[in-house]
């Protein structure tokens, strides 16, 4: 039952809007965050539930928007709603009272404990509209969750060719892992208090006249609405010895991480990865313990064609305090066999003659939109690189009831200088994000017009450290970057811009300056480039308004 716990060492309510402190609360063994939400004085639950990052040192908007300081996840302040993407646990919120010179918060001990309450999700389904989600990805999850928390109650039926349920992918870059156990955000009895029929299986294409989804096993699935999250297909390179030698691996899934485990096995081994990307500078980062890790890129520096040559040439000296090794402004030739196994890849020849001993390679030559079930479909028209192209609400243009979420959408953007121009953005949280407002849409319509909400694109990287990243340069371009801070000591700001607009930034050890700018962005309150170049401080402005 609900009872009054007092904070500890806190005397009144008087915060102004935008302010907020993490307390202790007595007889418990647990800590709120206390804030001013919009004008709403009260408790939230103290950390990110997505991986724990400590709310109080992200930034909250006078508006009651909080946004977590390391992955960008974002939670209604009054409400504890998620509002962005990837965390899906909210907060719970506690009633705070001031009283004789104390702070009480009223709440159960085990939801104050525990800082994190599940969305509605529990569902038995009724008659009427079936959607069909096809995809195990992050898109998929954000879908399927969002439909079920605002308010759907019909069939939902998720097809995905992954053979487990969505799991959290970034971490089979950022570290190899493939514990399903601490991979899979959700279990199955999950899925089936929300009444979500899985099927392992893969699609083998869409009659968009009937409404059917076929797979390859034989199976046909009508439905009302179609969300497809298909996400994407590593590339690979089209050179002698990469399409018939063993030992040549690409990472989407937990079996292409698990092959590759496999492979490094005891350790000491010889590995070339091929692409300067961040795939690939994750996997480098990930393997370099008691591995001999070399990169080769086409580029003249790590990253350089999303963060620049000053930033891509200073990860590249973080990446190489762990031993990496690079050969960049690189072409790739040949692949050789092994001399003791013909069977298996021993060396990459390079375009100068270098040659690189392999044990194993990894490919992270970038990836293209899984479409390939409707290449031959004479309903809809793939986009050149393979996309959909879909409007604000993720549905494709040309379509009814069909939506395309994640790596396989090209979207107007409508951050700075995106003027709506389509963009297909790979992150993570953009996938998710994309399922929640595709399922709004279904869910409600006529609530669903979001040209004057744009979002900020947001990823991390693990680079040897913490990268962040906000904004979008697609739409756009750039033409400068402002570096604030020191590349050695490694706490540094670079803002992307484009004239005088800033269009995205990228950041390591200035946390929360990226959930500032996150903020701010949709506002249409980023500062200038000039201002930027004068040395003002993102965080100096003070909570977003």
């Amino acid at each position: 039952m609900a009872q009054e716990y007092k904070l500890k060492g806190v005397t009144s309510l008087d915060l102004k809007p935008g302010d907020k402190q993490e307390v202790e609360v007595e007889g418990l063994d647990a800590k709120v965050l206390l804030l001013n939400a919009g004008g709403v004085v009260q408790a939230t639950g103290p950390r990110c539930t997505h991986y724990g990052a400590p709310l109080v040192k992200g930034v909250l908007g006078t508006d009651g928007k909080l946004t977590c300081p390391w992955h960008g996840a974002c939670f209604n302040g009054k409400t504890g709603d998620v509002e962005d993407a990837p965390a899906l646990d909210a907060l719970p919120i506690f009633k705070a009272t001031e009283r004789d010179g104390a702070v009480y918060i009223t709440g159960e001990a085990a939801t104050i404990k525990a800082g994190h309450r599940k969305p509605k999700f529990k569902c038995k389904a009724t008659g009427g509209d079936k959607i069909v989600v096809v995809g195990g990805g992050s898109g998929s999850l954000g879908a399927v969750e969002g439909l079920r928390e605002t308010g759907y109650t019909g069939p939902i039926t998720l097809i995905t060719n992954e053979g487990y349920l969505p799991i959290d992918r970034p971490k089979l870059s950022k570290a190899l892992m493939t514990d399903l156990q601490k991979l899979q955000w959700r279990n199955a009895e999950w899925y089936k208090e929300g009444d979500v029929d899985i099927v392992q299986d893969e699609v083998a294409g869409v009659d968009f006249g009937t409404k059917t989804v076929s797979t390859k096993s034989g199976g046909k699935f009508a439905y009302s609405k179609l969300i497809l999250a298909t996400g994407a297909t590593p590339r690979v390179l089209p050179l002698q010895g990469f399409k018939v030698l063993n030992n040549i691996f690409t990472l989407r899934n937990v079996r292409d991480a698990e092959k590759i485990n496999q492979a490094i096995g005891e350790k000491g081994k010889k590995i070339v990865i091929i692409g300067s990307s961040f795939i690939g500078m994750e996997l480098a980062v990930a393997t370099s313990k008691d591995n001999d890790v070399t990169v080769v890129g086409m580029e003249k520096v790590p990253l350089e064609r999303v963060l620049g040559e000053k930033v891509g040439a200073a990860i590249q000296k973080l990446v190489e305090s762990k031993g990496v090794k690079f050969y960049m402004s690189a072409g790739v030739e040949k692949a050789e066999p092994s001399g003791s196994d013909p069977s298996v890849v021993g060396s990459v020849h390079l375009k100068d003659g270098t040659k690189l001993d392999a044990d194993l390679v990894i490919l992270g030559v970038g990836v293209a939109p899984a479409t390939e079930y409707l290449k031959d479909n004479s309903v809809v028209r793939l986009e050149q690189d393979g996309s959909l192209k879909v409007d604000e609400s993720f549905s494709v243009v040309g379509l009814k009831d069909v939506y395309a979420i994640g790596d396989i959408a090209s979207f107007p953007y409508h951050g700075p200088a995106g003027d709506g121009k389509y963009v297909r953005i790979e992150h993570w949280n953009v996938a998710q994000q994309a399922g929640r407002i595709a399922a709004g849409h279904i869910t409600n319509p006529a609530r669903a017009n979001l040209k004057s909400q744009p979002f900020a694109p947001i990823f991390w990287s693990a680079l040897g450290a913490q990268m962040r990243y906000a904004g979008n340069t697609q739409a756009s371009g750039w033409d400068d970057v402002v570096v604030q801070g020191s590349f050695e000591e490694g706490k540094w700001v670079a803002y992307y811009t484009k004239g005088e607009t800033v269009v995205a930034m990228a950041s390591m050890g200035k946390d929360p300056v990226m959930a500032q700018f996150a903020q701010l962005l949709p506002l249409g309150k980023l500062p200038s480039k000039s201002e930027l170049e004068g040395g003002l401080d993102l965080l100096s402005l003070g909570p977003p308004n």
